[in-house]
C-alpha cells in the first residue's frame, strides 16, 4: 500500500514538473518574440481622420458645421 502511495506521489510530482516546464517554455517563447519585435520600427499604419468637423451648436441640433 505504501508503494502505491509513493508511486502516485511521484507521478503527481512528475506531472506538476512537466506542467511547470511547459508554462515556462510558453513564457520564454513569448518573451523572445517580443524581444525580436523591439528591433523593428513602428509598423502601425498612420490613421487620417476624414470626417467633417461638428460645431458645438450644430452638435446639439445634429447638424454638420460648414467648412
Amino acid at each position: 500500500m505504501k508503494i502505491l502511495i509513493l508511486l502516485f506521489g511521484m507521478t503527481a510530482a512528475f506531472g506538476a514538473a512537466g506542467k511547470k516546464t511547459a508554462s515556462d517554455l510558453k513564457e520564454i517563447a513569448i518573451r523572445n518574440e517580443l524581444r525580436e519585435y523591439k528591433t523593428y520600427p513602428n509598423l502601425l499604419p498612420e490613421v487620417v481622420i476624414t470626417a467633417p468637423r461638428v460645431a458645438p451648436e450644430a452638435e446639439q441640433k445634429n447638424e454638420i458645421a460648414p467648412e
